[in-house]
């Protein structure tokens, strides 16, 4: 996380042993597919509704429904694609349905926030690309990658007389 800028509450969050703070991660699943953004949450901070009982998290006017999710966060690792993985537990039917059909092509943003102050993100994982969903009957586990940028050629043109017609 260097070169982050993180609150103050945050870093205590983080590094305290004990703490009434709770770090919430906040996970938008969107695919042509789907008519609204599949929007999770792995803290249950407040009740949604009695009938379904239904928990989550509300932040910057989104819902985030509740789901017992592990986040292995993505590595600075060198010569390879940063990876992050999702494991959630006891998950519906639907929820397997939803993920089974946007697999291909799906991008997902990963956002840390205080379940205290849940409409400030203080980390954001932008353009996350699903690539590996595997399911059982009680967990759904997810891989998804970061694009590395050192792969991408520099200069992006070469310098030849087709595209530079004004080299000699």
């Amino acid at each position: 996380m260097s070169g982050r800028t993180l609150s103050d509450k945050f870093r205590l969050a983080l590094y305290s042993q004990e703490t009434g703070e709770v770090v919430a991660f906040l996970l938008t699943f969107e695919h042509a597919d789907l008519t609204e953004p599949l929007r999770l949450s792995t803290d249950p901070t407040q009740r949604l509704s009695t009938n379904p009982l239904q928990y989550g998290t509300i932040s910057r006017g989104n819902t985030f429904l509740f789901a017992p999710i592990d986040v292995l966060l993505p590595e600075d690792i060198d010569g390879g694609d940063p990876r992050a993985s999702l494991a959630i537990d006891n998950v519906g039917r639907e929820l397997i349905d939803a993920i089974r059909s946007i697999e291909e092509g799906a991008i997902v943003l990963l956002e840390a926030v205080l379940a205290s102050a849940p409409d400030v993100v203080e980390i954001s994982f932008p353009q996350l690309k699903m690539t590996n969903s595997e399911y059982t009957l009680v967990s759904l586990t997810v891989d998804l990658t970061i694009d590395h940028l050192t792969t991408e050629p520099y200069p992006g043109d070469s310098f030849t007389k087709a595209y530079f017609p004004g080299l000699t």
